[in-house]
Parts: C-alpha cells; sequence; structure tokens
C-alpha cells in the first residue's frame, strides 16, 4: 500500500513538473521569444487591446512606420497608434504612461517600440514582452531602433547602445568621446538629458555602422569606434543618417544636411560636402529616390518639408522643393517622415501626426 501511494505521489509530482516546464516554455517562446531563450531579470509580458479612436495622436509623434499589412503605426507621446487605412486604434493595456520614440518592424513581423522611462516593448500582435535594465538593456531610455543585416536590433540609448542578438543583450557605453562595449553589466542613468544620446543607427553597403548622438557621430567596422570628422573637426548633434540606393550616406543635424558619397572611408576630404546649413531634424528617401528632409529655415525660423529631386542629387546644389507644413512659427518641429503605399507622405509633428498628398496637409485631430 505504501509503495502504490509513493509511486502514485512520484507520478503527481511529475505531472506538476511537467506543467511547471511547459507554462515556463510558454511564457519564454512568444514575441521576443523567437529564440526560445530567457534573459536574466524576467521577462514581464501583458495582454492587450486596441481601442478605436476618432482621431490619431495629439500629442510629439516621433516615428512613423507601414507595416507589410499595410497597417501605419505610430510611437507619440501620448501612446501607440495604428491606422488601417480607414481608422485609428490606440494600443491599450497595462504598458506604461511614459512617451514612447521609436518603433521598427523586424524581420519576424514583430514591433517593437521603445519608451523613455521603461524601456522597449514587443508586440507579437496579441501581447507586448517589455525589456529594460532588469533584462541586460544598458538604458531605460529608447531613442532609435534598428535592425542590422544579420538580424540583431540594435537600441540607441540615452548613454549607450544595446545590440540584442535573440538571446541576450551586448552593451556599449559612451564616455566622453569614445564609445567601448562594456562587460562589467554597468546600468546607466535614465530620465536626464545627456550629450549621449543616440538619435540614429544604420548598417552601410560596406557593414560599417553609423551612430549619431547628440554629442559625436561614430563608425563602428565590428571591432572600435572611430569619430566621424571633417578637416579634423568632429561631426556633432547629428539628428539623422540615412544610406540612399546609390551608397550616399545623408546626414541631417545642427549643422544642416550633409552628403557623403561613401566610397572612402579615411580621409573623408571633400567626399563630404554640405546641402544646406539650415538645422535638419530627419531625413528619408523615397521610393523614387527623392530625398526629403524636415528642416527649420533661417530667415523666420518656420519648419518646413524639404524635397531634394533624385535626378539632381550628386550635383553641387540639388534642385529643392520647400513644402510649408503648416505650423507656427518654431512650433511646428518635424519629426519622422514615411512614404505610405499611395505615395502620399505622412510625418510627425508637435500636435500628432500630419499627410501631404502632393497637394495639401491634413492633419487628423478628432477625424
Amino acid at each position: 500500500m505504501t509503495s502504490e501511494r509513493q509511486a502514485k505521489e512520484g507520478k503527481n509530482r511529475k505531472d506538476r513538473l511537467g506543467y511547471l516546464l511547459f507554462f515556463l516554455f510558454a511564457l519564454t517562446t512568444s514575441c521576443l521569444g523567437q529564440t526560445g531563450t530567457a534573459l536574466r531579470g524576467g521577462i514581464d509580458q501583458s495582454d492587450t487591446t486596441e481601442a478605436m479612436t476618432s482621431h490619431g495622436p495629439e500629442s510629439i509623434t516621433r516615428t512613423i512606420i507601414q507595416d507589410r499589412k499595410g497597417n501605419i503605426w505610430m510611437a507619440a507621446f501620448d501612446g501607440i497608434f495604428r491606422y488601417d487605412g480607414k481608422s485609428f486604434f490606440k494600443i491599450t493595456g497595462e504598458l506604461t504612461s511614459d512617451r514612447f520614440f521609436s518603433v521598427l518592424e523586424d524581420r519576424k513581423g514583430n514591433l517593437w517600440f521603445g519608451s523613455i522611462g521603461s524601456g522597449v516593448f514587443c508586440y507579437d500582435g496579441q501581447s507586448f514582452r517589455n525589456f529594460n535594465i532588469m533584462n541586460g538593456l544598458v538604458n531605460n531610455d529608447i531613442f532609435c531602433i534598428y535592425e542590422d543585416k544579420a538580424g540583431n536590433i540594435w537600441f540607441g540609448a540615452n548613454g549607450g547602445l544595446s545590440r540584442y542578438d535573440g538571446k541576450s543583450f551586448r552593451n556599449f557605453i559612451m564616455k566622453g568621446t569614445s564609445i567601448a562595449e562594456d562587460k562589467t553589466g554597468e546600468i546607466l542613468p535614465g530620465t536626464t538629458r545627456t550629450p549621449n544620446e543616440v538619435n540614429a543607427i544604420i548598417q552601410d553597403r560596406a557593414g560599417r555602422y553609423w551612430i549619431a548622438t547628440r554629442g559625436f557621430t561614430f563608425i563602428y567596422d565590428g571591432n572600435a569606434f572611430a569619430v566621424f570628422t571633417h578637416q579634423d573637426q568632429p561631426f556633432s548633434n547629428v539628428r539623422s543618417i540615412i544610406e540612399d540606393k546609390r551608397g550616399t550616406i545623408w546626414l541631417g543635424g545642427y549643422d544642416g544636411l550633409w552628403r557623403y558619397d561613401g566610397r572612402a572611408y579615411f580621409p573623408f576630404g571633400n567626399k563630404l560636402a554640405p546641402i544646406t546649413k539650415n538645422f535638419v531634424g530627419y531625413v528619408y528617401e523615397d521610393k523614387k529616390g527623392n530625398i526629403w528632409t524636415s528642416s527649420q529655415r533661417a530667415t523666420d525660423r518656420r519648419w518646413l518639408l524639404s524635397k531634394y529631386d533624385e535626378m539632381t542629387l550628386l550635383d553641387q546644389h540639388p534642385a529643392v522643393t520647400e513644402i510649408n507644413a503648416g505650423q507656427a512659427d518654431n512650433k511646428g518641429m518635424i519629426f519622422g517622415m514615411l512614404e505610405v503605399a499611395d505615395g502620399s507622405i505622412w510625418f510627425g509633428a508637435l500636435d500628432g501626426v500630419h499627410r501631404y498628398d502632393g497637394k495639401t496637409i491634413t492633419d487628423f485631430k478628432g477625424k
């Protein structure tokens, strides 16, 4: 009788262990569990719902993307919004009251949202997962997100970078005028704005990474970081970097819009040329190869959309069309831009999101 009871208890223990292992497996294999590997500190998971709204974002909208299904996603200070072509939906759930700065759709279809204060969230279409400093992220203030050619996800943070390979984070910390990999597990403080905010990350066709910060701009070859300079002066306060279809690198920031032909690494010399000296907040290439920028005109401080014609991009002075964004003087800063499938240009502003159809600009306040 005793042996029979012991056998039954042993079976029950095995069943409970099996259920526990199944639960742990399920917990770690959705969305960011694309690798099936849990990170230290655990990952909080939150179910979410979508609530239809009569309007788009009503606050600062930093980043706009269109996913593979055609939905337009907006990361804004008042939350995450989705537009399906007819209606706006606000993504709700017990996430965070912090502001959202960035959004990326990775090659697996997961959506990543960077916040200021709560780290990064990954959305698999049903639920969110949060990565923060407890999971290995270098900082909880995430300004930009980028997926490289190998599928690694890079997070531009306040004071450094985190690279997620699907299993763990590899962190790089900025100190003074240099960036170096951190292997000590150092966690950087957040919420305080510093010159070390990482504004943009790209990988060019040669495999080099360009990292733009409010301080210096760096190039990373996979082994070491070098400060990007022009005439022996560091290139600083760059807000946006892209590589166009020709391989030309475009840098926009405090010193204006600059073009680098990408065919040489050192020295840069005359390979780098200024296009405009007006402050440039964002740079974008449309499907036809035209370069768009958001910039502040020097004469009256008004923010504009500027379109540089693709046929003239290699000229000393490319042909440009300026579009008045309809914002008040020095109050209409323009952030991220996106060309959607119908050819219209969407852009984020201080008061939400706007659409330019080639003739008129439409906002989505209460519509």
